[in-house]
C-alpha cells in the first residue's frame, strides 16, 4: 500500500532515500522498508538470506519466470539462476528483481559451478514424491519450463528429481505454482519461522 510525504522532521538513517520521504513510497515493500533506498534494502535481505537457490529453464522465453523470481523473493533465497536465455518477462517479478539476486547461465551444466546438490522438480517416470523428500538446506531447486518440463542436459545434472503429487486430470501444473510449493516445501524443513 502506497504512503505519502514522511513527515518532518524525517529521520537521521543513511538507509532512507530522501527522495522517497519527500515524495511518497508506493513501491511493493514491507512496511520495515518504507522510504528505504533500494541498496539498503538490498543489503538487508542479505543478511537474512536463505541457503537456497532457485534455476529456471528458459529456453522458450517462459514466461512463468517472473512469478519463480517474486516468489524467490518472498522467501528470500539466496539466488535465482535463468538457465538459457538471457531476456526474460519481468512483468510478472513485479519489480522484485530490483531486490533479488538474478544470475544468467547459457547452459545447464553451468549451475555445477555453484558446487550444491541440484535437484530436479518436475513430474517424471522415476521422481520421487515431494512431501516425503528430504531437501538438503543448501541446494538449487532446478525448474523446466512449462510443456515439455526439465530438458535432457538439466536431468543429467540433477542429485534427484522430485514430484509434486497432483490429484486430478491435468498432466501437470503451471511451473510458477511448481516452484511456489517447491520453495514452501524446503521453508517448512528448513527457514525455522525466520
Amino acid at each position: 500500500m502506497p504512503v505519502g510525504p514522511h513527515p518532518l522532521p524525517w529521520p537521521d538513517d543513511p538507509r532512507l532515500d530522501p527522495h522517497l520521504l519527500a515524495e511518497g513510497d508506493g513501491r511493493n515493500v514491507e512496511d520495515r522498508f518504507r522510504y528505504w533506498r533500494r541498496e539498503a534494502i538490498v543489503a538487508e535481505l542479505d543478511t537474512t538470506r536463505h541457503p537456497l537457490h532457485v534455476a529456471i529453464e528458459n529456453f522458450q522465453h517462459d514466461f512463468n519466470i517472473g512469478s519463480v523470481v517474486r516468489t524467490a523473493n518472498a522467501f528470500n533465497v539466496a539466488a535465482v539462476h535463468i538457465v538459457g536465455r538471457r531476456r526474460w518477462n519481468r512483468r510478472g517479478a513485479m519489480v522484485t528483481d530490483r531486490y533479488q539476486h538474478v544470475e544468467h547461465h547459457p547452459e545447464p551444466a553451468d549451475l555445477l559451478t555453484l558446487g550444491l546438490p541440484i535437484l530436479g522438480i518436475d513430474n517424471i517416470g522415476g521422481s520421487v514424491p515431494l512431501e516425503g523428500a528430504r531437501m538438503p538446506r543448501e541446494c538449487v531447486l532446478l525448474f523446466g519450463q512449462e510443456g515439455p518440463g526439465l530438458s535432457a542436459e538439466s536431468l543429467a545434472i540433477c542429485q534427484q528429481v522430485l514430484h509434486i503429487t497432483q490429484y486430478g486430470s491435468t498432466r501437470s501444473i503451471n511451473a510458477g505454482a511448481a516452484a511456489a510449493i517447491a520453495m514452501w516445501a524446503w521453508a517448512l524443513q528448513h527457514a525455522g519461522g525466520s
